[in-house]
C-alpha cells in the first residue's frame, strides 16, 4: 500500500475553489465522454449521516459515477483486468473544505482495488504538515509532493497552449500569467492538500500498479488544475446554486453522449 500527499497551491480562495473544482469537472466529463465511453452519474444528492476526517465532518454533497474506460486503460492494467470489466466506480462525498473519493473495481476486482483520496482545503501557501489529522503510523509512511501547476514539466499529450499558466491572464481577476517564483509571492493563495492511498492486492503486480496509480494521480492533479487556474474567466461569480444547474444539464450530456456520440477527449482524469 503507498500513500502520497500531494500540495496543489493555487492563486484563489478556498471560497472560490469550491466553484471553481465542480465547474471544471463537469466540463471536463463533457470533454471526454463519447462513443461508449465516459462519465456515467448515477447520483447527485445530499448526505447527512457519513462521519468523515475523524467525525469533524458529517454533510454535504454524494456523487456516485462510473467512468467507461475500455480504450484508455494501460497496457499493465488489460493485463489483468478482463475485457468487459474495466469500470471504475467513484464514490466522493464532499463536505466541503473536506472531500473523500473512492474508486474501485466491484465487477471484477472487488476488494482487490482500491484508490482513496482524502482532500482538504485551506488558504495557505502548502506549509501545513498535518491538516489531515493523520496518526502517527500514517505520518511515517507518507510521502510529500508540492505541485507546481505553472512549471512542473506536462508530459506532450496533455499541452494545451490555452492551459498554459505562464501565459493565460485572467480578465476578470487580473490574476497571471504565472511566473517562476509565483507561489511565494500571489495573493490570494490557497492550497488542496490530497492524500492518495492506493491498495492493489494482486501478486506480482502490486508494487507496479500502485506507483503506475499514483504517477497517474500527480499527472491528473496537475492537468486538471492548470485548465481549472485557465478557465477562471468562466467560473469567476458563479454560485453554487449555478453550478448544481450546470451539473444536472451536464447529466443530460454525458448521458446522451456515451449512448451515441463521439469520443472526443483522452482521460486524463477529473476526480479531484
Amino acid at each position: 500500500m503507498l500513500v502520497h500527499e500531494y500540495r496543489v497551491v493555487l492563486p484563489l480562495t478556498v471560497a472560490e475553489y469550491q466553484v471553481a473544482q465542480l465547474y471544471t469537472i463537469a466540463e471536463m466529463s463533457k470533454s471526454e465522454t463519447g462513443g461508449g465511453e465516459g462519465c456515467e452519474i448515477l447520483r447527485n444528492e445530499s448526505f447527512t449521516d457519513q462521519p468523515l476526517m475523524n467525525g469533524r465532518y458529517s454533510e454535504g454533497q454524494y456523487t456516485l459515477k462510473i467512468y467507461h474506460v475500455e480504450s484508455k486503460i494501460p497496457t499493465l492494467i488489460k493485463l489483468i483486468v478482463p475485457r468487459g470489466s474495466k469500470q471504475v466506480y467513484e464514490e466522493c462525498w464532499n463536505s466541503y473544505p473536506y472531500m473523500k473519493t473512492v474508486l474501485t473495481n466491484p465487477g471484477f476486482m472487488k476488494d482487490a482495488f482500491r484508490l482513496e483520496i482524502e482532500s482538504f482545503h485551506r488558504d495557505d501557501r502548502g506549509d501545513e504538515e498535518n491538516v489531515l489529522e493523520l496518526c502517527a503510523e500514517a505520518l511515517k509512511k507518507r510521502e510529500v509532493t508540492v505541485i507546481d501547476i505553472a512549471n512542473d514539466p506536462v508530459a506532450s499529450r496533455d499541452r494545451d497552449p490555452c492551459m498554459d499558466p505562464r501565459t493565460y491572464s485572467s480578465t476578470r481577476t487580473g490574476r497571471g500569467p504565472l511566473g517562476e517564483h509565483w507561489r511565494d509571492t500571489v495573493t490570494p493563495v490557497m492550497t488542496c492538500y490530497k492524500l492518495v492511498t492506493v491498495n492493489f492486492k494482486w501478486f506480482g503486480f502490486q508494487g507496479r500498479v500502485e506507483r503506475f496509480l499514483q504517477h497517474f494521480e500527480r499527472r491528473v492533479f496537475t492537468v486538471f488544475h492548470r485548465r481549472l487556474f485557465c478557465t477562471t474567466d468562466e467560473w469567476y461569480g458563479l454560485t453554487l446554486e449555478d453550478v448544481r444547474v450546470l451539473e444536472e444539464e451536464t447529466k443530460k450530456v454525458l448521458d446522451r453522449e456515451r449512448t451515441c456520440g463521439t469520443l472526443r477527449g483522452t482521460r486524463s482524469g477529473s476526480h479531484d
